[in-house]
């Protein structure tokens, strides 16, 4: 039976393998996906160890997202772009490393929350490896506008200088948090970590156009400090990244397997889990 798994320290909060136990229940797959708990220093030693053992296939999450990149033999250009790699295929001769991040986050948008992307004012808040992974496909889907924002503005702009050949049409820009005040947007996604202290960005009042959406790629029970401070700034709908992920794995998924599963039924199931209902 092919063997996939994910690795990261730590990983046993990790939902991976029950998500692609759902995969491979629900498109009749042969495989079994586990959790690998990898030393700090230990990454290149487990994936070794792990692929002479049959391994056919690795998510990797925190802290090794860049290690799975330099170990890569080549890379998607979306990985390339991220700068970091969260899947690792094996080939015969290769290790072929993807970043399905910011496709799960696309995805997620447009075919579960029914988001039109094209045309859309996008803020993205953070200038980290979240935000970094999210750009290429964002800006693959046409937007009016990209803005991100981050305390250090430095961050933001090379962001922003790194992904310019990559915006077609749409004006992307940077600036701080402070800088925002008096726009607008039809998109704000929480690239920061601010969620999991409890805490939020440093946000001006008055961000949400009309018909708004503001998602958080961190996700819980409830709402996250960020989307509830978004409904009471005027957001029309909020949105956690309990989709996202759920949406990446698919993408893995598909990348080992050449099928697509079905996310809704998996992503409704996470959810009653969740929210305990």
């Amino acid at each position: 039976m092919d063997r996939y798994a994910v690795v990261g320290n730590p990983i046993a909060h990790s939902r991976s393998p029950q998500i692609h136990a759902a995969f491979a229940r629900q498109t009749g797959q042969a495989l079994r996906y586990e959790a690998l708990l990898a030393p700090v220093d230990g990454f290149a030693r487990t994936v070794a160890d792990f692929r002479a053992h049959g391994g056919r296939g690795l998510n990797v999450t925190v802290p090794f997202k860049l290690e799975a990149f330099a170990l890569a033999t080549r890379r998607t250009p979306r990985a390339e772009m991220a700068g970091a790699v969260n899947t690792l295929a094996f080939e015969a001769d290769a290790i072929l490393g993807d970043n399905t991040d910011g496709a799960g986050l696309v995805r997620d948008l447009e075919a579960n929350l029914g988001l039109a992307l094209a045309g859309c004012r996008i803020l993205l808040l953070g200038a980290g490896g979240a935000c970094r992974g999210a750009l290429l496909p964002l800006l693959a889907s046409q937007p009016a506008a990209l803005t991100i924002a981050n305390r250090s503005v430095d961050k933001a702009a090379a962001l922003a200088a790194l992904f310019a050949p990559e915006a077609g049409a749409a004006t992307l820009d940077a600036c701080g948090f402070d800088a925002l005040a008096g726009r607008r947007f039809d998109l704000v996604i929480n690239a920061t970590s601010a969620s999991l202290a409890g805490a939020l960005p440093p946000l001006p009042p008055g961000l949400y156009a009309e018909g708004a959406l503001a998602y958080d790629m961190m996700y819980g029970r409830g709402d996250t400090p960020f989307m509830a401070a978004a409904r009471a700034d005027g957001a029309a709908r909020v949105a956690d990244g309990l989709g996202m992920l759920v949406e990446q794995a698919a993408e893995s998924f598909t990348l080992w397997r050449d099928v697509r599963p079905d996310t809704a039924p998996v992503l409704a199931e996470l959810r009653r889990q969740i929210d305990g209902s």
